[in-house]
């Protein structure tokens, strides 16, 4: 069964989540991880999004 759509619209909030299967780590060791966020953080500015 598909999900639902998404509503989209100005100013909505989501909670974004994300995991490996059967809750393993999703990051090979800290680096990734630093790496990851900062992707985000950047991602995050580009688009006007804010996250915390």
């Amino acid at each position: 069964m598909a999900r639902p759509l998404r509503l989209e619209f100005p100013g909505a909030l989501y909670h974004i989540t994300s995991h490996g299967d059967a809750r393993e780590d999703i990051y090979r060791g800290d680096g990734d991880r630093r790496m990851f966020l900062a992707l985000l953080a950047e991602t995050c500015e580009r688009f006007n999004w804010y996250w915390w």
